[in-house]
């Protein structure tokens, strides 16, 4: 993350958070269009924006999944899981996650740490 972080302001790279897919998958979606200088064809966006969806994805799973889910146990439909962003909640204690997220600041700068949690633009 460090080295994307260094380079996040070069005209070649945009970083997008999960966090913020979530949020705004249709605004999320329209950025990395206007980043890739690809028009968006508006008679099909309902349609594209549906197909991104974490539902479609798991109901189609086996045609979303890279190589059709083969790598995985159970195939396309472990891989597309829950769609849930901060599992790790349910795992880490919270001397763990205090842990976590000094270490991130020390590592990474306060800015970085920060949008690593939450997403948001990145300063």
């Amino acid at each position: 993350m460090r080295s994307w972080w260094a380079i996040r302001r070069l005209p070649n790279v945009a970083l997008f958070h999960f966090e913020d897919l979530k949020r705004d998958m249709p605004g999320q979606m329209r950025r990395l269009a206007a980043f890739l200088e690809i028009p968006v064809d508006e008679a099909r966006w309902e349609t594209i924006v549906e197909h991104c969806s974490f539902e479609w994805m798991k109901r189609n799973a086996d045609k979303a999944a890279p190589l059709g889910g083969t790598f995985w146990d159970g195939g396309g439909g472990s891989f597309i899981h829950k769609g849930t962003n901060g599992r790790w909640r349910d795992v880490l204690s919270p001397a763990e996650v205090a842990e976590y997220e000094e270490r991130a600041r020390k590592e990474l700068g306060a800015a970085c740490a920060r949008w690593l949690a939450k997403g948001g633009a990145p300063d």
